[in-house]
C-alpha cells in the first residue's frame, strides 16, 4: 500500500509510505522521532527505545528525490553498490492498552525539501490517531565533562510547555532548533499536533564524542511525560562506564591540543608540515565473531540489540551493519 503527498512546485518528490498493514489500531500513540546528530543523544536513545520495548518496523517512508548520491564505497579497488538513506516506523502496543508508541528512525536528514518531508510524515502520523509529536537532539553548552546533563525542552504551544516546566526540565527561552529536529515540530503544529523537541545537555568540549548520559537524562524525562515503564538500567550502565573513563579521555584531548600547537609553532613559514596517512584499521575475525554472536542472541531477544548497537559503534561498524540491524525489528512472519 503506497501513500502518497503531493508534490509541491520546484520541490524534490516524497515517493510515500510502503505501509505494512496493522493488527489492530494503535491505542492514543504518541510519535518520537529521531535523526543521527551530535553525541549521539537522539538516535541511541531511539534505538534503545526499540530494544527494551521489542518494537516492530512496520511502515517505512520512500524519500524519492530529497536524497541524492553524493559518494560512493570502495573496497578492494572495487565500487560497492549504493543506497540512499531510509526511513522506517517502528510500533509499541503498550501491553497495559494506555498509550502506544511509534518511533520514526530515519538513517539521515534530507538535504532539501525538509518541510515538505515533514508534511508527509506528520499526515500519517494523523492517519494513526497520534496525539503528541517528539523529537529528540543534543544541545551543546559549558557542561564540564562528566557533570550530569540537564534536559532542554520547547514545545508548539503554552499547554506542552506547560508540561515540560511541570516535569522540571529547562526552557529553552531563545534560539535555534536545528534539522528536521525543529522543522518537525513546525510541521506539526501545522497539523494542529502538540509537539515537544527534549534537548539533552552535552559539554561543547566532547561534543564528538557518545554521550549515553544525555540520552539516559532524555529518555528519563521522555518516560515520565509518556507514563511508561521503561528499564534503563543498560543505559544507566554504559553513562556510568562512560562518565568513569571522561577524565582520561579529556586529558588524552588537552595533550593532543598541546602538541598541535608545539607543532605549528616548529613549522615556522612553510605552513605543511608532510605525513604519512594512518594504516586504515579492520575489524578483526574476533570482532567479526563476536558481531555474530550478538546477532544471534539479539534476534532471540530484542533485549539484547542496544548491547549489539553499543559493540558495532565500539569498532566503529554500526553503517556497516545497520540495515542488519534494523531488520532485527521485523515482525516475524
Amino acid at each position: 500500500m503506497n501513500e502518497h503527498a503531493p508534490n509541491l512546485p520546484g520541490e524534490p518528490k516524497a515517493e510515500g509510505l510502503q505501509i505494512v498493514p496493522a493488527t489492530a489500531p494503535m491505542r492514543n500513540p504518541w510519535m518520537v522521532a529521531v535523526w543521527p546528530g551530535m553525541a549521539g543523544v537522539a538516535i541511541n536513545a531511539g534505538i534503545y527505545l526499540l530494544s527494551k520495548l521489542d518494537m516492530d518496523v512496520f511502515a517505512e517512508l520512500e524519500t524519492g528525490d530529497l536524497f541524492d548520491v553524493d559518494h560512493v564505497a570502495v573496497r578492494g579497488g572495487l565500487v560497492q553498490p549504493t543506497r540512499k538513506p531510509r526511513q522506517r516506523l517502528f510500533r509499541w502496543i503498550d501491553p497495559k492498552g494506555k498509550r502506544d508508541l511509534v518511533v520514526f528512525l530515519g538513517e539521515a536528514q534530507p538535504p532539501a525539501g525538509k518541510h515538505l518531508f515533514c508534511r508527509e510524515l506528520m499526515a500519517f502520523a494523523k492517519k494513526l490517531g497520534v496525539e503528541r509529536v517528539l523529537t529528540f537532539a543534543a544541545m551543546a553548552t559549558r557542561l564540564r565533562p562528566g557533570d550530569n546533563p540537564r534536559v532542554y525542552g520547547v514545545a508548539t504551544d503554552r499547554e506542552q510547555l506547560e508540561e515540560i516546566k511541570r516535569l522540571e526540565l529547562e526552557v529553552l527561552d531563545e534560539g535555534n532548533v536545528g534539522g528536521l529536529n525543529g522543522v518537525l515540530l513546525i510541521a506539526a503544529k501545522e497539523a494542529c499536533l502538540p509537539g515537544v523537541c527534549m534537548l539533552g545537555e552535552i559539554s561543547a568540549v566532547i561534543a564528538q564524542l557518545p554521550s549515553p548520559q544525555a540520552s539516559l537524562a532524555v529518555l528519563e524525562a521522555f518516560a515520565t511525560m509518556a507514563g511508561i515503564e521503561l528499564d534503563l538500567s543498560e543505559l544507566e550502565d554504559q553513562a556510568k562506564e562512560v562518565k568513569s573513563q571522561l577524565g582520561q579521555i579529556v586529558a588524552q584531548l588537552e595533550n593532543a591540543a598541546t602538541e598541535q600547537e608545539e607543532e605549528a609553532e616548529t613549522e615556522g613559514d612553510e605552513g605543511v608540515v608532510a605525513t604519512e596517512p594512518a594504516p586504515e584499521e579492520t575489524m578483526s575475525d574476533a570482532d567479526r565473531d563476536r558481531i555474530e554472536a550478538l546477532f544471534d542472541e539479539a534476534k532471540k531477544d530484542r533485549a539484547k540489540a542496544f548491547e549489539l548497537k553499543k559493540t558495532l559503534d565500539r569498532l566503529e561498524a554500526f553503517a556497516e551493519y545497520e540495515d542488519r540491524f534494523l531488520d532485527l525489528f521485523r515482525k516475524p512472519e
